[in-house]
């Protein structure tokens, strides 16, 4: 993309902090004024500028805003110029975020390295120019900070390039790596990577308080060769329940009805130094014949929850343990969790599940 732009440049000016929105001084004053080819402009050095806009005379020195690589005048007396500036900026295709940031698109992207680091360098001298003008012409700024940039796998070669130009990784899918430039000289508020992943167990008991439970071929050597519930980790935009219900049938071949979700854990610097949140979700057996995935699992059987709990592990671990109290006092009508309900959202415009728990008066009538 080619944009021709016109700068129209009253020459701004800071005068004990305050700017002043055409070029004007009085006897008392003699700043040096530069001349370009793209117009008149500053020394930084000469300028009197607010100390909350400091941080961005660097910014400005390198776009261009500012310079000091050009010849000096002095003026004493009181003038006003305005020049029109027109030059020929070849930039990325993009388009906003609905934060205000820029997203590259990734296929206006050349295949050429060289190509690419010009005219990356071109859009990002352009981007940083906006924000360094209207940092200094506006109170409340409303233009674009960060800029998005995707690279998919055939583009690789992309990569270093980017990085060289000051891009930061940012996380990588399947298929793509995703770069971000921070523009203004302050802390990055760009959203950070996933920082979590969700986990879901499902606890499933029959008419005979049997629960189901099965042996991982692979797992840590605190827990070879203990019985322990169907778990696994949930699908992207796969809702909770579903993927408790989705494991349980996948481990075990049980077919189940989600009840509630009993109660949920949170921990840290689990898989890949991400956070955790496990769901500890009850279903109600709809088959009972088991057929395990032998991949992951070494065997699975219904198991007496007496003989269950009676194991070494699990007298030793108080969290799991109490899990299955509040799994057993459910059952018994003792403890209520939470149970699903579609509620429209207008975040998105959809229907979304919000978990909360009921309980029943002594009317039998449903109270939240």
């Amino acid at each position: 993309m080619e944009i021709m732009m016109g700068r129209n440049l009253s020459t701004p000016y800071f005068q004990n902090g305050v700017l002043e929105q055409r070029l004007s001084w009085c006897k008392n004053y003699s700043p040096h004024m530069v001349g370009t080819q793209s117009g008149l402009r500053f020394k930084p050095g000469q300028l009197a500028v607010s100390s909350t806009r400091k941080k961005y005379l660097p910014i400005a020195l390198k776009t261009g805003i500012l310079s000091d690589n050009a010849y000096e005048r002095r003026r004493t007396n009181a003038i006003s110029i305005d020049t029109a500036v027109k030059e020929t900026v070849e930039l990325l295709e993009s388009y906003d975020d609905e934060y205000g940031g820029a997203i590259i698109d990734p296929k206006s992207l050349p295949s050429c390295t060289n190509s690419f680091a010009s005219i990356l360098r071109s859009s990002l001298s352009y981007w940083e120019s906006k924000v360094v003008q209207k940092l200094l012409t506006e109170a409340t700024f409303t233009g674009k900070r960060g800029i998005w940039l995707k690279i998919l796998a055939e583009q690789s070669d992309l990569i270093p390039v980017a990085v060289k130009e000051g891009f930061k990784y940012h996380h990588a899918e399947p298929g793509y790596v995703m770069l971000t430039y921070w523009i203004p000289d302050e802390p990055c508020v760009l959203p950070a990577n996933a920082s979590h992943q969700v986990g879901v167990g499902g606890f499933v008991m029959n008419e005979n308080r049997e629960i189901l439970v099965v042996q991982e071929k692979q797992c840590n050597l605190a827990c070879s060769g203990v019985w322990k519930l169907p778990t696994g980790v949930i699908h992207k935009s796969e809702e909770i329940f579903a993927g408790a219900i989705r494991e349980v049938k996948e481990e075990t071949g049980i077919d189940t009805d989600f009840l509630e979700v009993i109660a949920f854990r949170h921990a840290h610097c689990v898989a890949f130094e991400k956070s955790d949140l496990f769901f500890i979700c009850m279903l109600k057996p709809l088959s009972t014949q088991i057929t395990i995935d032998e991949l992951e699992i070494q065997a699975s059987k219904w198991m007496p929850i007496d003989e269950f709990l009676e194991q070494p592990f699990y007298k030793e671990d108080h969290m799991s343990r109490k899990v299955y109290e509040l799994c057993i006092a459910s059952l018994e009508n003792r403890y209520k969790g939470l149970t699903a309900h579609l509620l429209p959202s207008k975040f998105d415009g959809t229907s979304t599940y919000l978990y909360f728990s009921t309980a029943a008066n002594n009317d039998g009538e449903i109270q939240v």
